[in-house]
């Protein structure tokens, strides 16, 4: 792995973060990195939440929280096969936004669809990163980020299977699938503005 790079940096976060809050059984900076406090509904959380006491940060902070080792090595072996092949191809810029924006878009779908705050994980990002490369890579068959067809209907299956809760029997435990799809659309968004704006 290349420490100076910006997939290296996340993973890295989510391991430091995953272990400080101790795989979520720290409870005080587990709540305090949920995207919403407990029992919060909507209004609140934007009013006191957001813009009272602006804690912007838990926008994006679920996207570092796992709850179990599987879970963590999982999500991170991902961020590995995906960011490494963005970043270098694309850049780190790129890479960066795309991550960023697909993290949000994922965690803000899950809480504002289905009213859950207990999620976390980089699922949403990885879904959204695989969205971002499916796009661009349909005109290049599947050749710029060397990613096979067969990791792609992989992914799809798995969110498929998200929905149908089995993920759960297998240890995953309830599995944020709304914040898979929208991150998995949003990554869709953001393949078609690069592939149109920069000519991918």
């Amino acid at each position: 792995m290349h420490t100076n790079r910006v997939y290296s940096y996340i993973i890295l976060l989510a391991v430091s973060v995953t272990l400080f809050t101790n795989f979520g059984f720290n409870n005080t900076l587990h709540y305090f990195l949920f995207i919403n406090e407990a029992g919060s509904s909507y209004t609140s959380a934007l009013e006191s939440t957001y813009l009272a006491h602006h804690q912007w940060w838990r926008l994006l902070s679920p996207t570092f929280l796992h709850f179990s080792l599987t879970h963590l090595i999982f999500n991170c072996l991902w961020i590995y096969i995906l960011g490494s092949r963005i970043e270098i191809i694309d850049g780190k810029n790129i890479f960066l936004l795309v991550f960023l924006l697909t993290s949000l878009a994922g965690n803000l779908g899950e809480f504002l669809f289905t009213g859950n705050y207990f999620f976390g994980g980089l699922s949403g990002a990885i879904y959204g990163l695989i969205g971002y490369c499916f796009i661009i890579e349909l005109d290049n068959r599947f050749r710029r980020y060397d990613i096979t067809e067969s990791i792609y209907i992989f992914m799809f299956l798995w969110l498929l299977l998200g929905f149908t809760g089995l993920l759960s029997v297998f240890g995953f435990g309830n599995v944020a699938n709304t914040a898979h799809l929208v991150g998995m659309m949003s990554g869709f968004v953001l393949g078609l503005i690069a592939k149109f704006s920069f000519k991918f």
